[in-house]
C-alpha cells in the first residue's frame, strides 16, 4: 500500500514575532509528495516566515507543522533543503575561493553524476573564483551546492531572482523531473511568473499571514474572474497564471491599504549619527569620498 503521509502538513499554524505582531495566522495546508507548490503573495505576506518554519529554522508558536510526519524544529530529519537569498550576501562566499573547493566541501565527490548535471544545467565554470563573479554567477554556485545532495523537501525563497531566463528555465525543468522521478516535493516563493504556467501542481495564495487560496492552477484559474488582457499596459501579453497573480496582488494591496496610512520613520527623522553608522564626521567624510570613487 502506498504511503499517504503528506510531504507537508500544517494544522492551525500561528507564528508571532517577538514584537507581538502576528506573522502567520491559523494556516492549514496539506501538500502531497511529488508536488511543486508556488507561493504567491506580496512582500511581507508571510512567505519567508512560512518557509523558515518549514525548514526548522524558526519555532511555530501555535498549531502543528509536520514534514513527512515529523516536526522539523523539534525532531529535525535529513532531506530538508532551504535556499534563500541571504547566502549570496555572506562575506565568506565573497572571498577568493575557487568553486571546486566549495563544491567539494558539500560532498561533490559523493554525487559525481548529479554534480556534473547541475554544473551543466546552471552553466557554472569551475575556473570561477567567488570574489570575481557576478551576483547571478554566485547564485548559480549556491544552487549547485544546495541541490547536490538529493533532498526530499526543497524550499526556495526568491532564490532564482538573479538567474537569467535560460538558466532559470533549465533549473525549473530539472526540479520538475526530480519531483516526477523521486519521492520529493518543492515549495517555491517567487515574484517572477514568466514561464511558470505549467510548472506548479499547486498554487498557494498567502496574504497578511493567512492562506486565501490553495488548489491546482487550472482549478483556481477556471473559477476566478480575470481581467481582459492586456492587464497592466498595452504591450503586456501575459499567461493566465501571471494574470491571476496580478489580480491577487492588486486585491491584496487594496485590502492592506496604503503604506502611508501607517506611521513610518521619515528620512528627516533619522539623526546624523544614524546616517553615518556612528562614524565621526571626518571619518564619515573619508568613507563617503572612498565609496564615491568605487
Amino acid at each position: 500500500m502506498l504511503d499517504q503521509t503528506p510531504a507537508i502538513d500544517l494544522g492551525g499554524l500561528t507564528y508571532v514575532f517577538p514584537s507581538g505582531i502576528v506573522g502567520l495566522h491559523d494556516l492549514t495546508l496539506s501538500l502531497p509528495p511529488h508536488s511543486r507548490t508556488l507561493l504567491v503573495g506580496a512582500n511581507g505576506a508571510g512567505k519567508s516566515t512560512l518557509l523558515k518554519i518549514l525548514a526548522g529554522k524558526t519555532l511555530a508558536k501555535a498549531g502543528s507543522v509536520k514534514i513527512q510526519g515529523s516536526d522539523p524544529f523539534r525532531a529535525p530529519l535529513g532531506g530538508i533543503t532551504y535556499l534563500g537569498t541571504e547566502w549570496a550576501a555572506n562575506p565568506t562566499v565573497r572571498y577568493d575561493m575557487a568553486v571546486p573547493v566549495l563544491l567539494a566541501s558539500v560532498g561533490g565527490d559523493a554525487f559525481p553524476e548529479r554534480r556534473d548535471e547541475l554544473i551543466d544545467i546552471l552553466d557554472v565554470d569551475l575556473s570561477w573564483h567567488m570574489h570575481a563573479v557576478s551576483d547571478g554567477e554566485r547564485r548559480r554556485v549556491q544552487l549547485v551546492m544546495g541541490l547536490l545532495r538529493p533532498w526530499s523537501i526543497l524550499l526556495l525563497d526568491e532564490v532564482t531572482v538573479d538567474l537569467d531566463v535560460l538558466v532559470r528555465a533549465r533549473l525549473l525543468d530539472f526540479l520538475r523531473r526530480e519531483t516526477l522521478a523521486r519521492e520529493c516535493a518543492v515549495v517555491y516563493a517567487s515574484h517572477i511568473f514568466d514561464g511558470l504556467a505549467d510548472w506548479p501542481t499547486d498554487l498557494v495564495h498567502i496574504h497578511m499571514g493567512r492562506i486565501l487560496e490553495h488548489g491546482s492552477p487550472s482549478d483556481i484559474i477556471s473559477r476566478t474572474e480575470l481581467p481582459d488582457r492586456p492587464t497592466i499596459a498595452s504591450y503586456n501579453t501575459n499567461s493566465a497564471l501571471l494574470d491571476l497573480a496580478l489580480k491577487w496582488l492588486s486585491d491584496d494591496l487594496k485590502d492592506r491599504g496604503r503604506r502611508t496610512d501607517v506611521k513610518r520613520v521619515r528620512w528627516e527623522d533619522v539623526t546624523s549619527d544614524e546616517k553615518s553608522g556612528g562614524m565621526k564626521s571626518d571619518a564619515f567624510a573619508a568613507y563617503f569620498k572612498m565609496s564615491r570613487a568605487l
